[in-house]
């Protein structure tokens, strides 16, 4: 996109690198939970517990930013995420389910410095040029979800232990991640002062645009999160697809998350937020009524493009807008915050998708989203308190 600096593109790729892990987490853990985990109800929770680990480290991220700068929590994190790797891998070997939950965890933990490169990515650009840059920045998502369930294949066999292999792959791209990210530099200079300035985080966090900013990013990862969690098990495990159809169908599913990005900018300036959320809901919605038709590899395909499609949406619209529910020197602490709020939607679904698959089906999966999806629609339906904001942002 023009007018985007060269940090920017290189965010891009360190973030595919990155958050390669989670598109690999998705399409093996739940399958290798349904091998060794003590009860099948337990088989997706380390998929859970990667987004757990998320959620937990949103905030101590956010206070470590403030103290040392981006590019020291970027890069310690990222050898972090080479441990959690290695890790996995020795679990696996020695048939630790509790070791690789571990493994999970500090994936998760470890991410979340990757979710906090589309903020880097927004401040090293002008104001006007923010959806360009988050647009870009996500865009790296679509080399993850190339890269992450390609290395899961292809390390399958690679060792003795099935998928072991999988993991010393993903700690070799971590390596690569770090070397690239390295290159990164503070755009903005720290300073003790921003710990002591800005209003409340509570007053913040009452701002209507605020709210509609955090809610359209929750509700967006919460229903993805709950939908995705279960759909490699639900086609692999229970509708008997093979695994390369399933690895298809994860890889479209995330594509689809960060395609639409690159027309997001455009999108959002001639439609404006609120139609670009509404736009969300109703693909969230189809999708639902698609995946509950049947599960023939087609009806999974097109419930899990159309998911990624809504959760592109709904999460873009939120990230931008929050950008103007705070002031330079709160960004850290709301930052933070919002993505505090958010992974911790995305770990309850992720963590209770594995006990509804087990329950009640796929069918109870998507039935069991639905109330999220409506509850959202009436937020924005309701939301005339922040048209006039709305409109003068967009």
């Amino acid at each position: 996109m023009r007018g985007v600096p060269a940090q920017v593109w290189r965010l891009m790729v360190a973030y595919a690198l990155m958050m390669a892990g989670t598109s690999l987490m998705v399409l093996i853990a739940g399958i290798i939970g349904t091998q060794f985990a003590p009860s099948p109800g337990l088989a997706t929770l380390p998929v859970a517990l990667t987004i757990v680990g998320v959620a937990l480290s949103t905030l101590p991220t956010g206070s470590l930013q403030n103290r040392f700068g981006r590019r020291k929590v970027f890069i310690s994190y990222g050898f972090l995420a080479v441990i959690a790797a290695i890790l996995a891998s020795l679990s696996l070997v020695y048939q630790s389910f509790g070791g690789f939950c571990m493994a999970a965890i500090l994936l998760g933990w470890s991410g979340a410095a990757g979710h906090q490169y589309r903020f880097a990515a927004m401040e090293s650009v002008s104001a006007e040029l923010a959806p360009k840059a988050t647009s870009v920045l996500l865009f790296g998502g679509i080399l993850a979800a190339a890269i992450g369930p390609e290395i899961a294949v292809r390390g399958q066999h690679l060792l003795a232990t099935e998928f072991a292999g999988s993991y010393l792959l993903l700690a070799g791209v971590y390596l690569l991640g770090i070397i690239l990210i390295s290159f990164y530099h503070d755009t903005r200079t720290n300073s003790s002062r921003q710990t002591i300035q800005g209003r409340p985080l509570l007053e913040i966090m009452r701002s209507p645009v605020v709210v509609l900013a955090v809610a359209a990013s929750a509700v967006g990862y919460g229903v993805m999160s709950f939908v995705m969690t279960a759909g490699p098990v639900s086609m692999h495990e229970h509708a008997g697809h093979d695994m390369q159809s399933t690895k298809w169908v994860l890889q479209s599913h995330i594509a689809a998350m960060y395609l639409p990005s690159l027309v997001f900018p455009w999108l959002q300036s001639r439609f404006g937020y609120k139609r670009m959320m509404w736009a969300g809901v109703a693909a969230l919605g189809l999708c639902l009524l698609i995946g509950s038709i049947n599960t023939d590899f087609i009806h999974y395909w097109l419930t899990m493009v159309i998911l990624g499609v809504g959760w592109n949406f709904l999460f873009l619209s939120g990230t931008n807008l929050l950008h103007y529910g705070y002031r330079d020197e709160e960004r850290f602490k709301v930052q933070s915050f919002n993505d505090f709020l958010v992974f911790s939607v995305q770990a309850i679904a992720s963590l209770s998708s594995g006990w509804f698959l087990y329950r009640w089906g796929w069918q109870g999966v998507l039935s069991a989203s639905v109330p999220l999806v409506l509850a959202f629609a009436l937020l924005v339906w309701f939301s005339g308190a922040t048209s006039t904001r709305l409109k003068q942002k967009e």
